[in-house]
């Protein structure tokens, strides 16, 4: 039958989409009609029953509505009874937008486009026309569930925290000012990662971290062992303040790349064969003779700034290596939220600036979710098929498991006995 609709359809040129067009008026009818049999239950009698006679209330006509949808804009006319108690859930009242085109304003939102875009898109592929204002609160809906996992509770341990940044654009008054928006990322006892928030720096060292270490510790996070980042000003004193046993380490990848800033590109293989003894060491002294070979070799008395790097961040760098094998691979690097950034950077780049805080961090938390999301959906599909055919994408972050966190977790049973004990 529907086959035959189609056919009939295409036959004498009717559009699917648009006005006039066949799914439009299909919806239509589906819609009216819902609503005339939820008008019929809210009275208790179908229409011409004689049973509604003084029943005090009956129908009074329609009222005409338009609503937005996924396949434009859709003319109803809203059933409406006598005494005016009738409210349809299907199409409720004040309600402009079906479900579907709300969900893909803030899909179009999550994937990076502003709200002139959406507006711009909109009109152009459905011809549905939207104001700014309406877009806005759309978006601006989601702000209660961004709040919610903002503050919801965490649990009591985590063994590893990874922290890092990217640059988003802040409109401060007049002026638009780069600021860094970090991300924080909580390791479970099982191994599985968890994104514990995002924040945007609004002022600068050890306040700001204060705040963030007070907020995790309020939501119920007791106790951290070790907290990997990028030598962030402040932030030692504030883990320390608010678990006086972690332990912050730099990530040994950031200060690899931070001293090849000053290297040239023809040096840059021979410096990195040099460094590589460093952090490979087995142990601070055997690390602190390879430092001392690297600053007396030409290329070290070449550039002397990437020596100098080291030798700077040499009390958080050393930490890494009491560790073994296992657990320096967990600690060693922060690309784990690296991924996940330039996966942000891709989105954040063609929206110019942001208005304040809480819209970047709006903006981040939806892009976090579509990304989730659309791996989740590849992998659904191939669900089926046998692992050599499987192409689709793990979990970027969120429930991510560590590489290889069975064995770096019987490291920490050895280091930490007296804090990790109690939660095996």
């Amino acid at each position: 039958m529907l086959d035959k609709l189609m056919a009939a359809t295409d036959e004498r040129g009717v559009a699917l989409t648009g006005e006039g067009g066949f799914l439009p008026e299909m919806i239509k009818a589906v819609l009216e009609r819902g609503m005339d049999a939820e008008l019929s239950d809210h009275l208790g009698y179908e229409r011409g029953d004689r049973a509604g006679h003084g029943s005090g209330n009956s129908r009074n006509g329609t009222t005409p509505k338009t609503v937005g949808s996924e396949i434009g804009d859709i003319a109803l006319d809203q059933p409406r009874d006598r005494n005016s108690t009738f409210a349809p859930k299907l199409v409720p009242k004040g309600s402009r937008r079906l479900g579907g085109l709300e969900d893909m304003i803030i899909s179009l939102y999550a994937g990076g486009m502003t709200i002139r875009d959406i507006q711009h898109h909109l009109e152009a592929t459905l011809g549905t026309e939207l104001s700014h204002e309406t877009i806005s609160k759309v978006t601006d809906a989601v702000a209660e569930e961004v709040t919610a996992w903002q503050t919801r509770p965490l649990e009591g341990f985590y063994p590893v925290i990874y922290l890092d940044a990217l640059v988003v654009k802040i409109r401060d008054g007049a002026h638009v000012a780069n600021r860094a928006a970090h991300i924080g990322v909580g390791v479970d006892m099982d191994g599985v990662k968890h994104v514990l928030g995002i924040w945007v720096q609004a002022s600068e060292g050890a306040r700001f971290w204060a705040s963030v270490c007070a907020e995790l510790a309020n939501r119920g996070l007791k106790d951290v062992l070790i907290v990997c980042c990028d030598g962030l000003t402040g932030f030692p004193e504030a883990i320390e303040a608010t678990w006086s046993g972690a332990l912050v380490q730099t990530c040994v990848v950031h200060l690899i790349r931070a001293s090849m800033r000053f290297v040239s590109y023809s040096d840059r293989k021979a410096v990195a064969a040099m460094l590589r003894p460093i952090y490979t060491a087995a142990n601070e002294d055997a690390a602190l003779m390879a430092l001392t070979t690297f600053a007396d070799s030409n290329l070290g008395k070449k550039y002397p700034a990437a020596v100098r790097s080291w030798e700077d961040a040499w009390d958080r760098f050393t930490p890494f290596l009491a560790f073994g094998p296992a657990l320096r691979k967990v600690i060693y690097t922060t690309n784990s939220i690296e991924s996940l950034n330039y996966q942000l950077r891709k989105i954040i780049k063609n929206r110019g600036h942001f208005p304040n805080d809480a819209a970047a961090i709006k903006l981040l938390w939806l892009a976090i979710r579509n990304i989730e999301d659309k791996r989740a959906r590849q992998r659904a599909k191939e669900a089926g098929l046998p692992p050599t055919k499987r192409k689709a994408p793990g979990k970027l972050v969120e429930g991510q498991l560590v590489t290889g966190w069975k064995a770096a977790l019987g490291e920490l049973a050895l280091v930490y006995p007296d804090r990790i004990n109690a939660h095996l």
